[in-house]
This record gives structure tokens, sequence and C-alpha cells, in this order.
């Protein structure tokens, strides 16, 4: 009895043994496989599925089982988004079977099926970490283009500032060298005014000179005739 009994237990170890065997390789026949592009959402996951040509889609895959699922199917418990990377975590609930699934752009690239949400949880969780190690490139570069784009706009901004800059040194030397044109012309019309200030002061000098000598003459003239009067008189 006791030898019937530990060969019952050890058929119902090997049993559950293979069973573990048998979803562990399924697991990773689902995880490895690469899938087409195939979109994550329900609604855009469909219209995938109908415009993508048949012959890319395996009808024994867990993609296309998951393609058949959706849109009502299963439900969406996470999905995390690196760049154009993401990792969705689905349910289906009435067989408490989970769905992880790896995209690109919205389409999906690894399906993983699981009935155990520790394994779903972890395999989410290292999808994720798929999605930043993938997006990290996407990410540098999008920030670089940005950086590259700013650097762009400020030079625009910088050169439209250097012409305006160049434009107002060169008004400012135009009218700089037209004050100074004014200012010679000025010097040189107060220099001949002054010129003509002295020699009409000296005219005048050698007028009132001539003045003066024809009132004395003329002083001298009066008194003779006033003498020469007197003179006759008596």
């Amino acid at each position: 009895m006791k030898v019937t009994v530990r060969k019952v237990v050890c058929c119902v170890g090997v049993g559950m043994f293979i069973a573990g065997m048998s979803v562990n390789a399924l697991a990773q026949s689902s995880t490895a496989s690469p899938a087409p592009a195939i979109a994550v959402t329900p609604q855009s996951a469909t219209a995938a599925t109908k415009s993508a040509p048949k012959s890319t889609i395996s009808t024994n895959s867990t993609i296309s089982e998951l393609q058949q699922l959706m849109p009502n199917g299963v439900s969406e418990m996470r999905t995390t988004y690196n760049g154009s990377y993401g990792a969705s975590l689905l349910f289906k609930p009435d067989t408490r079977t989970y769905y992880v699934a790896l995209f690109q752009q919205k389409n999906f690239w690894r399906v993983v099926k699981t009935a155990s949400d520790t394994q779903a949880e972890q395999v989410y969780k290292s999808f994720v970490g798929q999605t930043e190690k993938l997006a990290d490139v996407e990410l540098r570069s999008l920030k670089l283009e940005a950086d590259k784009q700013y650097t762009e706009q400020q030079i625009a901004m910088q050169e439209t500032r250097l012409n305006a800059l160049q434009n107002d040194v060169a008004l400012q030397q135009q009218q700089e060298q037209s004050v100074l044109a004014q200012q010679d012309q000025g010097r040189q019309q107060a220099q001949l005014l002054s010129n003509k200030q002295q020699a009409a002061s000296s005219e005048l000098r050698s007028l009132q000179s001539r003045i003066r000598a024809l009132e004395s003459q003329q002083v001298t003239l009066n008194n003779s005739n006033l003498g020469d009067t007197n003179t006759t008189k008596k």
C-alpha cells in the first residue's frame, strides 16, 4: 500500500513538473518570436489586423490569438511609453489569462501569454525596462534635435540683432560725419565772417580817422576865415 501511494505521489509530481515545463516553454516561445506591426490599442489593433496581409501573421501564434481577442476580449491593465516604444499588460477575465505586449510606434513586437499574475508582472517590468533602453537613443536624438533647433533660432535672433546694431552704427557714423561736415562749414563761415569783420573794422577806423582829419581841417579853416573877417572889419 505504501509503495502504491509513493508511486501515485511520484506520478503526480512528475506530471506537475512536465506541466510547468510546458508553460515555461510556451512563454519562452511566445517571448522569443518577433511579430509584425499590429497596433496596441484595441481599436487600432483591430483595424491593423484587418488591413495587414494574412501571409505575414501566423494564425497559430500568441500575437494572432491576442489580435482575435481585441478589442473587447481583453482589458488593458497598464501601459508604459518610452519614446515610440511601449509595454502593455492585458487581462482576459473569463479565463484569468494575462497577455504582456512589447510594441514600437503602437505596433506589437512581442507578446507573452501566462496565467500567472506574478509572471505577468515580471514580464511587464522586463518589457518596460527594454523600452527604456530601446528609447534611449531616440529620446537623446529628440533632445539633440530640439537643442539644434533652439540654437538655430538663437543664431537667427543674434544675426538679426547684429544686423540692427550694424545699421545703427552705420547711421551714427553717417550722422557724425554730417555733423562734423556742418561744424567744419560753420567754422569756415565763422572764420570768413571774422575776416570780413576785421576788414570792416579796419575800414571803419580808417574812415573815422579821415573824418576826424577832415573835421580838424574844417575847424582850422573855419578859424582862419573868422580871423580874416575880423581884420577886414577893422
